[in-house]
């Protein structure tokens, strides 16, 4: 085998043929340089594009690292935010509760049991959460905080719900005792013996008066001074003509001495209707109503109970 290889080189342009001589070694290594230069410039290209390309995944790592350290820090925000409105939410409940305290003093209501407390038997409200924070600081504590006020918040709740509705069921018990009390002047004119011990107009003996006589000219209205339901119309000896009504709570009116019922047995009435007309009916020494109020059978004093 040859050492060298001629290369012919021809031309069109009519210049002579130049014949050059190369070794064989030589152009092995120029073609063995050649495929190392283009292995090598492959490689480096190719390292240029993975360069490229983890750059560009670092930029995209950093811009959703960034995201996401903004989102932690807009949820601390939050979080404290949520932390203010649970204070928010204990102060209302406090408020409410003592609200209720102080419905229960005005209307003469005992107070609660302990077991009704807001927060239990004897159970104090729970400290302010405090949510000042930096927002680059771990929030845990915080969040573990906010539970444990959540769940405290939410029995409380429960608690306050049910002392209203005892409240409520309190109060309108209280209503229908104030409306079956009688709380008026039966009628107009002027008191001529009170409650309890007098000299009697007809013996001149000591008596106990058991009502409370109002003169007034004959026909003058006479009013039910309470709600309830009239249980007796009709005469009573002495007495007259009498009209009854029953309030319930144990608490009777009686009306003695009319010249006119105006009511039936059985018939409802509210405070301030028209039952009858005064007169002199019965044994009595003139025109007058006299008025008795029974509670639970025995005979009280009705000035007691008159508030107008």
């Amino acid at each position: 085998m040859a050492d060298k290889i001629s290369l012919i080189v021809l031309s069109n342009s009519g210049t002579r043929v130049q014949r050059f001589s190369v070794s064989r070694w030589l152009l092995t290594a120029l073609a063995v340089a050649a495929i190392g230069g283009g292995v090598l410039c492959g490689l480096i290209l190719y390292d240029y594009h993975g360069l490229r390309q983890a750059l560009a995944g670092k930029a995209q790592m950093s811009r959703t690292l960034a995201d996401q350290h903004d989102d932690i820090l807009e949820h601390r925000l939050q979080i404290q935010s949520f932390a203010h409105e649970i204070n928010t939410l204990k102060d209302k409940l406090v408020t409410l509760n003592r609200f209720e305290e102080k419905i229960r003093v005005i209307a003469n209501l005992g107070p609660v049991n302990n077991d009704d407390q807001l927060f239990g038997v004897g159970g104090p409200a729970p400290e302010d959460l405090d949510p000042q924070l930096e927002p680059t600081q771990r929030h845990e504590g915080l969040m573990r905080d906010m539970h444990h006020h959540f769940k405290q918040l939410d029995t409380a709740a429960v608690h306050q719900v049910n002392r209203f509705g005892m409240l409520l069921d309190q109060l309108e018990g209280q209503r229908n005792l104030l409306a079956s009390t009688p709380a008026i002047r039966p009628t107009g004119g002027w008191t001529t013996s009170r409650f309890g011990n007098r000299t009697s107009p007809f013996t001149g003996r000591q008596e106990f008066h058991k009502g409370l006589d109002i003169a007034n000219r004959k026909g003058t209205a006479v009013l039910a001074t309470a709600e309830g339901v009239v249980t007796f119309v009709g005469t009573k000896g002495p007495l007259g003509n009498v009209v009854v009504i029953d309030h319930g709570h144990g608490m009777i009116t009686r009306y003695a001495h009319l010249s006119q019922s105006l009511k039936k047995r059985g018939e409802a009435v509210k405070r301030g209707d028209i039952i009858g007309q005064m007169g002199s009916s019965g044994r009595t020494t003139g025109p007058h109503l006299h008025y008795e109020v029974h509670l639970n059978g025995v005979p009280v004093n009705p000035e007691t109970y008159i508030l107008n």
